[in-house]
C-alpha cells in the first residue's frame, strides 16, 4: 500500500470515528457552554483538530471517544469565557438556549439530552468555568481524575477539590425528592390550560408561595429584567404578557429530554417554557424569549 492510499485510509478512519462520537461530543460542548449554535462550533474546531491527526498519534489513542470528548471540553471551556465578557453587557437575566433532540435517532436523543434539563443548565451557570468543565467530565462521562487534570492543565488534586466543590454545589440546589414525570406534566398541564383559560386565581393556587420566574429577552421581547419572586407577581406579569399576544397558540413538547411548552405566534416560536415542580406546586418557570435562542426550536 501506497503512503497516499494510507494517508486516505487514515482519514477515512478518522472521519468514521468522528461521525460515531459528533452527537456525544454536541451533548458535551452544550453541557459547557449552553448554547447550541456555540456547541456546534466547537465541535467542528474539534473536527478540525481530529483531522489533522497523524498516523502514529493516532495509533496511541487507546479511547477515541474519550480523547475526542477531552477535546472538545476544552475548546468548549474557551469559548465559556468569551461568552463570560460577553454576557456583561447581555440585557436582563440570561438562560441556556432550549435544546431540540433528534426524534429520529431515539438513542441519540437519549445520550444528547440525558443530565441536560433547563434546571440543571440553569444550576450549572452558577460554577465556575473549571469546576463546570470538572464537573461534565467527570460526573456525566466518569473520565479519571488525571485524564481531567491533562485536560484543564491543573494537577489532580486540584482537580478534585474542583470536583468535589462542584458536585456538592449541584447537589444542594436539586429536588430532596424524586419527582413523578407524570404528576409534573398532569401539574404543569393544568397550569397552561388555567393561564390560556385566564383563570388567575388557578394559577395563583398551581404556584408555590414563593416560586421564581426568570425570563430571558436579550433586550428584543419583553421579560423582566430580574428574577420575579411570589405566586401573584409571576400570575399578573404572565397574564400581562397573554394580553399583548392574544393570538398564541401553546403547545406541550419535548426539549431539554423534558416537557417544554412553547407559545407560537403563528408559525414561528415566540417563548420556550419550562416549569420545576416540588410538592404538587410550581416552584420555578424559566421562560426563553430571546429569538436568536429559539432558532433550533420547531
Amino acid at each position: 500500500m501506497t503512503d497516499e492510499q494510507t494517508d486516505d485510509q487514515t482519514a477515512d478512519q478518522l472521519a468514521a470515528e468522528f461521525a460515531e462520537h459528533r452527537q456525544v461530543l454536541v451533548g458535551a460542548a452544550y453541557r459547557v457552554v449552553g448554547s447550541v449554535s456555540d456547541a456546534e462550533d466547537v465541535v467542528q474546531e474539534a473536527w478540525l483538530r481530529w483531522s489533522r491527526i497523524d498516523r502514529r498519534t493516532m495509533a496511541d489513542i487507546r479511547d477515541p471517544r474519550a480523547y475526542l470528548i477531552r477535546i472538545t471540553t476544552r475548546l468548549a471551556l474557551n469559548r465559556l469565557r468569551e461568552q463570560k465578557a460577553r454576557r456583561e453587557s447581555y440585557v436582563g437575566p440570561w438562560l441556556p438556549e432550549p435544546l431540540a433532540t433528534d426524534d429520529d435517532d431515539p438513542a441519540a436523543a437519549v445520550e444528547l439530552a440525558d443530565s441536560v434539563s433547563m434546571a440543571m443548565l440553569v444550576v450549572l451557570e452558577t460554577l465556575s468555568p473549571l469546576e463546570r468543565a470538572t464537573f461534565v467530565l467527570r460526573e456525566v462521562f466518569d473520565l479519571p481524575y488525571d485524564e481531567i487534570a491533562d485536560t484543564l492543565g491543573r494537577s489532580e488534586s486540584a482537580v478534585r477539590q474542583l470536583a468535589h466543590r462542584a458536585r456538592e454545589h449541584v447537589h444542594a440546589r436539586q429536588p430532596r425528592h424524586h419527582v413523578d414525570k407524570a404528576r409534573h406534566d398532569e401539574l404543569t398541564m393544568r397550569f397552561m390550560q388555567a393561564a390560556g383559560s385566564g383563570n388567575f386565581d388557578e394559577v395563583v393556587a398551581l404556584l408555590a408561595p414563593d416560586a421564581v420566574l426568570v425570563s430571558d429577552g436579550g433586550g428584543k421581547k419583553r421579560a423582566a429584567l430580574r428574577p420575579i419572586q411570589g405566586a401573584e407577581k409571576i400570575a399578573r406579569w404572565l397574564f400581562a404578557v397573554l394580553a399583548e399576544n392574544p393570538g398564541f397558540e401553546i403547545r406541550m413538547g419535548t426539549l431539554n429530554g423534558e416537557t417544554a411548552y412553547v407559545a407560537y405566534d403563528g408559525d414561528e416560536p415566540d417563548t420556550v417554557a419550562f416549569l420545576k415542580s416540588t410538592d404538587g406546586r410550581i416552584t420555578d418557570l424559566y421562560l426563553i424569549r430571546n429569538p436568536d435562542k429559539l432558532e433550533h426550536v420547531h
